[in-house]
């Protein structure tokens, strides 16, 4: 029997190789970007003048915006981008919402989102960056209508192995595998896999389970992939991929008109090179074929940003590129007496604070110790810039619980006719930011008002550069 034409069009695509999909993507993506812009990229910012350059804060140009929500996806760089976050969040006295304390770092994760998972102090919020399984109408219900929705990718085959590596004394599919041996897995990976156990999703299309799809989708249904994916492009303005972070960085910093110093980052949460394993040749095909939806994901979105890119001209995003990690050597050094970070493992950094979560004896989570000499004026900033996610959860919870206790204490005051200082609700100009809503108090957590002094120079051109990986992931 002669199979249908659908069904030939399902065995042509998962025939297909990977590059003549990427080809036929980065195509669907161009005509879907066309389409959704009324025939022109709004993300052409008079390119041939290299404008990605020109300082966001000039007479006339937007303010920043603030009401975000990043998808917190797992093992893709996330808690280097979740910490930019935190630290713009801190320095505009914004409101970031956060997880009720039994909801742990995470909001109630792998539950679908809700917002009866966020501290009613941390409400209304701007942003929300916690790991939480993607729920779009409880989110909008919580979010200003303006709101931002970003998320961040990783290349499956990798991505995969840190997750195996990562969680295998957390997942059941990879505990019950004979020496925890990722070509096991793959071997038979039903042998091992349960999809109706609570920790399941680390083990297939962890991406597509995070944004709130059918993980356990089987890879020959086309058009579940087509739809959920369109379904995504719709609702998230920016879908970063880890392997370009810095690229990727630079359309950020241009949908939310932020500074380029906004976005200086120390890389977070990297696995020592001892717990990395190598993939034989055999095994990415495998993964991909395992992660179907995750695969497809990824290419699409891969796809994508480089048309954005493209958009906005490479030489340009090239240049940006260069002064983002021009920045981020000034910062690392200033941070660590002139030096380059030297990453450390959890039992030899002295500051308890600084000492990422360890996930098993196997698996070494690197983290940074600040040197005993570093000055005052620093401190602050850098102590930020390389806190782990729970150890900065904890504080911005604690700081906006005493701003809500601080709210209480001045309605209070107002009732009883106790004379008020006057509160100020704008900011200055040169740290303008954009809000729906007023914010809710001029009261500063301890090292919000530390401005970062590190703005990367405007520097010369640079010559253009393709798509070279940033290397940034939380491997």
């Amino acid at each position: 029997m002669r199979p249908q034409p659908r069904d030939e069009v399902q065995m042509i695509w998962i025939k297909m190789s990977q590059k003549k999909k990427f080809l036929i993507l980065l195509l669907i993506c161009t005509v879907s970007l066309l389409l959704h812009n009324g025939g022109h990229l709004s993300w052409t910012i008079d390119h041939f003048r290299c404008a990605t350059l020109r300082s966001p804060i000039a007479p006339g140009l937007k303010p920043k915006h603030t009401n975000i929500v990043f998808l917190k996806t797992h093992k893709t760089a996330s808690s280097t981008l979740q910490n930019i976050l935190f630290r713009f969040a801190e320095r505009n006295n914004l409101t970031m919402a956060l997880p009720k304390p039994n909801c742990g770092h995470q909001f109630c994760y792998p539950q679908v989102f809700s917002s009866h998972f966020v501290h009613p102090h941390t409400l209304p919020p701007n942003m929300i960056t916690s790991h939480m399984r993607f729920n779009k109408t409880a989110l909008q219900r919580l979010m200003p209508n303006d709101t931002i929705y970003i998320t961040i990718l990783r290349e499956p085959a990798s991505m995969f192995e840190s997750l195996f590596t990562y969680y295998s004394r957390h997942s059941g599919s990879f505990r019950r595998v004979p020496n925890g041996s990722l070509e096991t897995f793959l071997a038979d990976p039903l042998q091992y896999y349960r999809p109706e156990e609570a920790d399941s999703m680390y083990a297939r299309n962890t991406l597509t389970f995070d944004l709130g799809g059918n993980k356990d989708r089987p890879a020959s249904d086309v058009a579940y992939a087509q739809a959920f994916v369109a379904d995504v492009e719709k609702t998230f303005s920016l879908v970063m991929i880890s392997e370009y972070f810095d690229e990727s960085l630079v359309l950020l910093r241009h949908l939310l008109s932020w500074n380029l110093d906004d976005i200086v980052y120390v890389k977070l949460n990297m696995r020592v090179e001892s717990s990395k394993k190598s993939l034989s040749p055999s095994l990415p095909a495998k993964i991909r074929s395992w992660n179907s939806l995750d695969a497809y994901l990824y290419d699409y979105f891969n796809a994508s940003l480089w048309v954005k890119l493209s958009a906005l001209g490479l030489d340009c995003v090239a240049k940006e590129v260069d002064l983002i990690r021009q920045a981020q050597e000034r910062l690392t050094k200033s941070c660590f007496g002139g030096q380059m970070p030297v990453p450390r493992s959890a039992s030899e950094i002295r500051n308890k604070d600084l000492r990422p979560w360890q996930p098993s004896e196997k698996v070494g989570i690197i983290g940074y110790d600040l040197p005993v000499n570093i000055s005052h004026e620093a401190k602050e900033l850098c102590l930020k810039s390389i806190m782990p996610e729970i150890t900065y959860t904890q504080k911005l919870l604690h700081s906006q619980l005493l701003r809500h206790h601080q709210i209480l204490l001045s309605r209070t005051s107002q009732k009883s006719n106790i004379p008020q200082q006057p509160m100020r609700t704008t900011l200055s100009r040169h740290s303008q930011v954009h809000r729906s809503q007023p914010p809710p108090s001029n009261a500063q957590s301890p090292g919000s008002t530390t401005k970062s002094k590190f703005t990367p120079n405007q520097g010369e051109g640079i010559s253009k550069s393709g798509p070279k990986q940033s290397n940034t992931n939380a491997l």
